[in-house]
């Protein structure tokens, strides 16, 4: 498979498989070993790259990005970050003078996760560095060192590659695939006319968006994915449409792009997401990757079911549409025919009634043990209408369809949220792992009930406050 783009500036035309990591080919192919292998699985930053399209530039971690979802695209290490002649980056200055490294392994990843942000005028710094890990130095000096750098102006050799890229004579050829990957080639479709085509007619095929999930299939568990499709050029698969009554949101979508859209209509839901993984990840997730990966604890599709949300699906030329929590038929089950693949994802456009509450043992990038999402419609002091759903709790995504009964047509009061929390355990009865055990997860779920009564009575709950 032949996938060309840019490497610090210079063009790379590479023959490879195509589920060789770009983390891998750097290390082993063009020996720059500034990029770090730590956890390989998307957790640790040290692998931080910068990539850069159309759509601009982002922070991306190297260890479980494919090197077909790079064709024509520039990529920038952590060698490409100086400049002509060796010139440090301003946060790269800053974290010498700021005394930002100790042993130095992370400090690349940091390094490139700082000049991302310091690129895109970025000064969230406890947003933007939270997919990058220390475990030495501590962060306060990292967080010194950013904030020191924030005012420098952006060098100039860091615009060049968005430069390259719009140069008219500047062409990348359309991707050639072949060869290695198996008997069947791997796809690289750029329509999702052509992507219904192949994956009727390629039905066992593995699709690859974002590579955050699949990824980890190639590096922890090695295994061959042939024949696969690479999803990164499907760009009518992107994006979200809204208008007076309805919100589309296209399966490409990436979690930054959805949590930015959705921050003024349900910040809660907004929050979650800033809570989902880490800057690199969100930028590479797809809404319905998440999704179409049925994953007990996913967690856009307990915000997404809470908000009435109907799943879109393609099979060739036919489809169809239903409810996204009937998409979830059991646990590694889904109502998805062979060679059927998510077009988008939509929910009505609808007052902000809607929390989320996303329970883990790391406030930041952690798996949830408990996710609950909550949208009750109370009219004259009476629930007219519920949708609870919860992941974690459950082989699926679910709704909690006694604790809905419970509510609808009561009073919306304490007595009434605190007598229907029994019903949790008529809708659940979840596991015990080494995240938390079965009464746990049903205790909290009750008690993110009596916190969606509270908050939505117009007392602060917010976990990160603590009161005397």
């Amino acid at each position: 498979m032949t996938i060309r783009f840019l490497l610090n500036g210079e063009p790379q035309e590479v023959d490879a498989s195509p589920t060789t990591t770009l983390l891998d080919w750097l290390r082993e192919k063009k020996r720059l070993t500034g990029t770090k292998e730590g956890c390989n699985e998307g957790d640790c930053g040290a692998c931080t790259v910068m990539v850069t399209d159309a759509n601009g530039s982002r922070a991306l971690n190297a260890c479980i990005l494919f090197l077909p979802q790079l064709q024509g695209r520039a990529v920038r290490t952590v060698e490409g970050i100086a400049g002509p002649g060796g010139a440090l980056h301003p946060v790269q200055r800053a974290m010498v003078a700021h005394h930002g490294s100790q042993c130095g392994f992370c400090t690349p990843g940091f390094v490139v996760s700082m000049a991302v942000a310091h690129l895109n005028r970025r000064t969230d710094f406890d947003d933007q560095l939270a997919g990058n890990l220390c475990r030495c130095t501590g962060y306060a000096p990292i967080l010194r060192a950013a904030e020191a750098a924030a005012a420098e102006p952006v060098p100039e050799w860091m615009r060049a590659d968005a430069e390259a890229l719009r140069d008219p004579s500047f062409i990348f050829p359309e991707i050639r695939t072949g060869g290695a990957g198996g008997s069947r080639p791997p796809a690289a479709p750029t329509g999702s006319d052509e992507l219904a085509a192949w994956y009727a007619a390629n039905p066992d095929a593995t699709l690859i968006a974002g590579a955050t999930d699949v990824g980890l299939w190639v590096t922890k568990s090695l295994r061959d994915l042939a024949p696969v499709c690479f999803l990164n050029n499907v760009t009518d698969l992107s994006g979200i449409v809204a208008d007076s009554e309805t919100i589309r949101v296209g399966a490409m979508t990436n979690l930054t792009e959805f949590g930015a859209f959705v921050a003024d209509r349900h910040p809660s839901l907004a929050e979650m997401i800033r809570r989902y993984g880490s800057v690199q990840v969100r930028n590479a997730a797809t809404l319905g990757g998440n999704i179409a990966n049925g994953s007990p604890i996913g967690d856009s599709p307990p915000a997404l079911i809470a908000l009435g949300a109907t799943l879109h699906l393609r099979k060739g030329d036919t489809r169809r549409s239903l409810p996204l929590e009937d998409f979830f038929l059991d646990y590694g089950r889904q109502d998805r025919d062979p060679g059927e693949f998510v077009e988008a994802v939509s929910f009505p456009v609808q007052p902000d009634r809607l929390r989320v509450y996303k329970l883990s043992k790391r406030f930041d990038q952690d798996i949830s043990a408990v996710c609950g999402a909550f949208a009750v419609t109370v009219e004259d002091g009476a629930v007219t209408a519920a949708r609870i759903a919860f992941g974690g709790m459950a082989g699926v995504p679910k709704r909690a369809a006694h604790v809905e009964a419970a509510l609808v047509g009561s009073p919306w009061t304490l007595e009434t949220v605190t007598a229907a929390r029994d019903a949790f355990a008529r809708d659940f009865t979840p596991l015990t792992d080494m995240r938390a055990s079965s009464a746990y997860r049903l205790e909290t779920a009750g008690n993110m009930l009596l916190r969606y009564f509270h908050e939505m009575s117009g007392r602060a709950v917010s976990v990160l406050e603590v009161e005397a």
